[in-house]
């Protein structure tokens, strides 16, 4: 990190996080809450903005695909697990295998009201 870049450590940029506009719109719109993702995008308590509104990390935690439930890809904008499932080899061009041994970060995040 330069030092320019440590003014504002807790500002992430959501293209790192939320992987496309669908997903940033559905943010928005309350419907995705949470995002696992294969790398860690920031902590507990980093913000982040999609068009003008702010969204907070509210919790950062390693797991496995293997831990995911029904109810987080609920949280991911998924009707079930196997739907979620299916969008991810989507997502990937079908070249997605689950594995539930792959480790993840679930990020869970909420909109900061100012």
């Amino acid at each position: 990190m330069s030092e320019s870049d440590s003014t504002d450590t807790t500002e992430n940029d959501p293209a790192d996080l939320l992987p496309n506009d669908r997903v940033k719109r559905s943010a928005l719109d309350g419907d995705v809450t949470q995002l696992h993702r294969g790398n860690r995008y920031g902590e507990e308590g980093d913000t982040f903005e999609i068009d003008g509104v702010a969204f907070e990390l509210t919790e950062v935690t390693e797991r496995t695909l293997g831990d995911m439930t029904d109810a987080d890809a609920k949280r991911e904008g998924s009707p079930s697990l196997s739907a979620y499932k299916e969008r991810m080899v989507r997502a990937h061009g079908g070249s997605f295998d689950w594995d539930d041994d792959a480790d993840v970060v679930r990020h869970r995040f909420e909109r900061v009201d100012e």
